[in-house]
């Protein structure tokens, strides 16, 4: 019976921690956060977060995968969108993000030194983009086949560009938010993008 007690309040403490920690993060940067404001935040001792996370390392990983797993819901990938659908959700993704301004934060300082060698992020980073571009170029494959996107479109190279104009808008947005309209903006270029790749079928 302890056991089963025990283990809610112990998730419910881990989600605190990645919550509190995805903060931090965010403002400061990997190198720039701090174990100890972090587990103070918490209501912990610096050994009773390393409990849960043994290093900071880990903690940024855990951090990473949980704001992964927001997104996979919101984008709602599980289902895989084919085609023309694909770009439409990612158009709504970067609506959503507009109300969530420390995950984008987070994402963005996080892959901004991530490109240093040794960051303990370099790794996620690079397989986050690798994924991303392929299960795109895969779902606009799908277009192509069924007829929807022209059969000359670059699938591979179009994704990449796609989550270029993505990641560019959110930096521009989180400098200067009054004056970019991340939302509008990238909306208004994935109606371009299906304007150029739609068949019309």
């Amino acid at each position: 019976m302890a056991e089963r007690r025990s283990r809610p309040r112990g998730e419910a403490r881990r989600e605190l921690i990645l919550d509190v920690a995805l903060k931090s993060f965010a403002e400061n940067g990997f190198h720039g956060a701090s174990i100890a404001e972090i587990a103070a935040l918490c209501g912990l001792s610096q050994p009773g977060l390393l409990h849960h996370f043994p290093t900071k390392a880990a903690l940024l990983a855990a951090v990473l995968e949980y704001r992964d797993r927001i997104d996979a819901a919101r984008l709602e990938w599980s289902d895989r969108p084919r085609g023309l659908e694909a770009l439409r959700r990612l158009a709504r993704l970067v609506e959503h993000n507009t109300h969530v301004p420390g995950l984008v934060q987070l994402f963005t300082v996080v892959t901004g030194e991530a490109v240093t060698a040794g960051h303990p992020a370099n790794a996620w980073a690079t397989a986050r983009y690798r994924v991303l571009e392929s299960d795109l170029a895969q779902a606009l494959s799908h277009g192509i086949t069924d007829g929807t996107i022209r059969p000359d479109t670059d699938t591979r190279a179009l994704a990449r560009q796609i989550f270029a104009m993505m990641d560019g808008l959110q930096l521009q947005w989180l400098l200067d938010p009054e004056s970019a309209d991340m939302s509008g903006l990238f909306r208004s270029y994935i109606d371009a993008v299906i304007a150029s790749i739609a068949t019309g079928e």
